[in-house]
C-alpha cells in the first residue's frame, strides 16, 4: 500500500494560548483593544474627522460648486437686443437667458416657476453686473424676466453639501475596511506586527506531549537549556544557534515541537505565520518584521516562531523579473534582523517549513538558521507512542491493541494517527458503543485510506461479478509475490470512487525498495485488469488508476532510479538538493535530455509493463481455480478478512 498523506487531523495545541499583552489590535499592535461599537466596529478619532473634512471639501469644490460656461455680459445684452433671448431667469449669482418664450407651464409649476421651460430652449448664462439700463432693455424688447430666490432650498443645500458627502465617505471607508480584512480600523498601525504573543508560563505543552520525534527533541533540548542557563554557554565562549529550522512533511509535529520548546523554557513565545507578513500595501511586510523583532527584544529572553517560512523565504535567484517586490523586501528585512541578533540577548527564532528546497540560500547560511532539524514521519515505536498520547482521553476497550494499529499504519504522520483515534471514537458513538474497540480502529483506517463506504450504491450483477474478479486478481497476485505486503482485507463494497478495494498493510517499516519489489508492485496493480480479461475477454475502465500507478512506477525506475539497460546508473530527472543534504521529495518535471532519450523512456516503460503483464497473467492462469474460489467468496460475503483469504489459499495449497 502506498504511503498515506491525508489531511492533518490532530488537535491543535495552540488553542490554549493566552496573550500576555491583553487583546491585540487587528494589526498586532500592543495595548488595550479600543471600544469598537460606533458604526459597527469603527471608532472616530481626530485623524478620521480630518480625513472626512478634507474629503468633503474636495467633494463640494469638485461637484457642488462646479461653474457652468458663461458668456460676457455685453454679449448677453446683444442677444437680448437681437431678439434671440426671449426669457431671462435672474438669481444672485447668474442671469440665465432662454431663446424660446414659455408657451405653457409644465405640470405642477406656475408660469413664473424656473422649472417651466421648453425642452428645445437654448440657454445662455452670464454673471450679473450693476446696469440700470438692463431692465429697460428687457422691457423694450418685451423679454419675459423674473427673479428666483434660493432661500427655499437651504435644506437641500445642507443635504447635498454636507450630509451626502459625509455618508459617502463613511460608506467608502467601511467598504475599504471590509476589503482589507483583518487589517482593522487603524490605518496607522498597518505596519505593526500581527504576532500572537503567549506569556511565559502560559504554554502548557511540554516535551512529554510530543512523541515519535525523539531525535528532533534531543536537538532542541540544547536550545531550552540555553534559554534557562545562558551563562553556562557564554562563559566558555560558545554561541547558541540564532535560528533553528524545523523541516518535515505536513502533520509531523513541527509546530507542536516549537510550543514544547517554549513551554519547557518558560519564556514568552511569539507565534506568526509567514503569510501574516505580506499585505496588499508595499513595505508593510518589512515594517511588520521590524516591529516583531523590536517587541521580541523588549521581552527577551523569548522565542519567535514563524510557521510556513516558505511564504516569505522563497529563493530570490529565480526572480525572473528582477524586481524588488513586496515579498523580497520582507525577506531582506528578515535577513537583516537575524544578522543583527545579539548573541547574549536570549532571542531565538524557530521556523517551520515542509518545502526547504525553495528557501533562499542566504536564509539558510550559518549565522541565521544555524541548525536544521528534520521532523520526519514516525517509525513503528513512535506511532505507538503517538497513539497512546491521543488515546488518553478516549475510553478504550481492553481488547483494543494500539500496537496492532501502529503496525498497519506505516507512513502515517502524527496528524494522521490523531485523526484515526478521533474517527474511531466517532464510529463507536455512531454504533452505540460506550468503548472504542479494535473494530472501530480498523474501520477508521479503511475510511481514511479507501474513503467513505457507499452503502446506497447498487451494482448490476455483471459489474459486481467483474469487480469481485478484479479484487481477487489483486489479492491473489499479492499473495504470490515475494516480499509483498500481506493482504488485510478484500471488499467489493464501494468506497469513495472505487467499486471495491484490496487493502495491503506492511508488517514493518521499509526504507529502501529493491528493483524486484518495484516490479512486484507493478504485478499486483496489473492483477485486477488481467483477471477482468480472463473472465470477460475484454477490458474495462475499472483499472484506470491501477494503470496510472504502474506506469508511474515504471517511469521512475528508468528516470529516477537508474534501473534501465541504457541508463543504468543515470538519473534523468532534474532534482535539487535540500538543505539537509537529502534529495528533494518533489522532483522538477522539466526535461533535460534529448528527444531520442524521451522516445527510449516511453518505449522502455511499455516494454517493462508488457513483460510484467505476461508474467502476471501466467501466475493467474496457473491459479485459475483459486481465483474463482476467492471471487465466489467475495460475491457471497462481500468482504474477506486476512484469515478467510488465507484459509482459501491453504485449501488450494498456495
Amino acid at each position: 500500500m502506498s504511503d498515506f498523506f491525508g489531511n492533518p487531523g490532530s488537535k491543535d495545541p495552540r488553542k490554549d494560548k493566552k496573550n500576555s499583552r491583553g487583546p491585540q489590535f487587528p494589526f498586532g499592535g500592543g495595548g488595550k483593544m479600543p471600544d469598537l461599537k460606533p458604526f459597527g466596529g469603527w471608532k472616530f478619532s481626530l485623524v478620521y474627522i480630518g480625513i472626512i473634512v478634507v474629503g468633503m471639501s474636495l467633494f463640494n469644490y469638485v461637484f457642488m460648486n462646479r461653474v457652468n460656461p458663461t458668456i460676457d455680459f455685453s454679449e448677453f445684452k446683444a442677444k437680448i437686443s437681437s431678439g434671440e433671448i426671449r426669457r431671462v431667469e435672474m438669481t444672485e449669482s447668474y442671469f440665465t437667458g432662454f431663446t424660446v418664450q414659455r408657451r405653457e407651464a409644465l405640470p405642477g409649476t406656475s408660469f413664473r416657476s424656473p422649472g417651466a421651460r421648453s425642452s428645445g430652449d437654448a440657454v445662455y448664462r452670464t454673471v450679473p453686473l450693476n446696469d440700470e439700463n438692463f431692465i429697460k432693455l428687457m422691457d423694450e424688447k418685451k423679454v419675459d424676466y423674473y427673479g428666483v430666490s434660493r432661500e427655499g432650498s437651504a435644506v437641500l443645500n445642507i443635504i447635498f453639501s454636507w450630509i451626502l458627502p459625509i455618508a459617502f465617505f463613511i460608506f467608502i471607508w467601511r467598504f475599504l475596511m471590509k476589503r482589507l480584512g483583518n487589517m482593522g480600523g487603524n490605518v496607522l498601525s498597518v505596519g505593526n506586527s500581527r504576532a500572537v504573543i503567549v506569556a511565559e508560563g502560559d504554554i502548557m505543552t511540554r516535551f512529554g506531549d510530543v512523541a515519535g520525534v525523539d531525535e528532533a527533541k534531543e536537538e532542541l533540548v540544547e536550545v531550552v537549556d540555553f534559554l534557562k542557563n545562558p551563562k553556562k554557554y557564554t562563559d566558555i565562549g560558545g554561541k547558541i544557534p540564532k535560528g533553528v529550522l524545523l523541516v518535515g512533511p505536513p502533520g509531523t509535529g513541527k509546530t507542536l515541537l516549537a510550543r514544547a520548546v517554549a513551554g519547557e523554557a518558560g519564556v514568552a513565545f511569539f507565534r506568526m505565520s509567514g503569510a501574516d507578513f505580506v499585505e496588499m500595501f508595499v513595505g508593510v511586510g518589512a515594517a511588520r518584521v521590524r516591529d516583531l523583532f523590536k517587541q521580541a527584544r523588549d521581552k527577551a529572553p523569548c522565542i519567535i516562531f514563524i510557521d510556513e517560512l516558505d511564504a516569505i523565504g522563497k529563493s530570490r535567484i529565480n526572480n525572473v523579473g528582477g524586481g524588488n517586490d513586496e515579498r523580497e523586501q520582507t525577506l531582506n528585512q528578515l535577513l537583516v534582523e537575524m544578522d543583527g541578533f545579539d548573541a547574549t540577548s536570549g532571542l531565538i527564532i524557530l521556523a517551520a517549513t515542509n518545502r526547504p528546497d525553495v528557501l533562499d540560500p542566504a536564509l539558510l547560511r550559518p549565522g541565521r538558521f544555524d541548525r536544521q532539524v528534520l521532523v520526519d514521519r514516525p517509525d513503528l515505536k513512535g506511532r505507538e507512542e503517538i497513539l497512546k498520547i491521543h488515546a488518553k482521553p478516549v475510553k478504550l476497550d481492553p481488547q483494543a491493541d494500539l500496537g496492532a494499529v501502529a503496525r498497519i499504519t506505516s507512513g502515517f504522520s502524527g496528524a494522521d494517527l490523531a485523526n484515526i483515534v478521533n474517527e474511531a471514537a466517532l464510529l463507536a458513538v455512531r454504533a452505540g458503543r460506550r468503548l472504542v474497540g479494535q473494530k472501530d480502529f480498523d474501520e477508521a483506517i479503511e475510511k481514511i485510506v479507501a474513503g467513505l463506504q457507499k452503502k446506497t450504491r447498487v451494482l448490476k450483477p455483471e459489474e459486481r461479478r467483474l469487480t469481485a474478479y478484479h479484487e481477487a486478481g489483486h489479492a491473489l497476485v499479492a499473495a504470490s509475490t515475494h516480499n509483498a505486503d500481506p493482504v488485510q482485507k478484500i471488499s467489493i463494497i464501494p468506497r469513495g470512487f472505487a467499486l471495491g478495494y484490496t487493502l495491503q498493510m506492511p508488517v514493518e517499516d521499509r526504507f529502501t525498495v529493491t528493483q524486484s519489489d518495484l516490479l512486484g508492485k507493478i504485478d499486483i496493480l496489473l492483477g485486477g485488469r488481467i483477471a477482468e480479461e480472463m473472465i470477460s475477454g475484454e477490458f474495462s475502465t475499472g483499472a484506470a488508476s491501477d494503470l496510472t500507478k504502474a506506469t508511474d512506477i515504471a517511469r521512475k525506475m528508468i528516470t529516477d532510479y537508474g534501473m534501465s539497460d541504457r541508463f543504468r546508473h543515470v538519473a534523468l530527472t532534474s532534482r535539487g538538493v535540500s538543505m539537509t543534504g537529502a534529495e528533494r521529495t518533489e522532483p522538477s518535471f522539466h526535461r533535460e535530455y534529448a528527444e531520442s532519450t524521451q522516445q527510449y523512456v516511453d518505449e522502455e516503460i511499455a516494454r517493462i509493463v508488457d513483460v510484467e503483464y505476461a508474467r502476471t497473467k501466467e501466475i493467474l492462469n496457473k491459479r485459475r481455480e483459486t481465483l474463482n474460489r476467492v471471487s465466489a467468496a467475495l460475491l457471497e460475503k462481500e468482504t474477506l478478512d486476512e484469515k478467510e483469504f488465507k484459509a482459501i489459499l491453504a485449501e488450494d495449497g498456495v
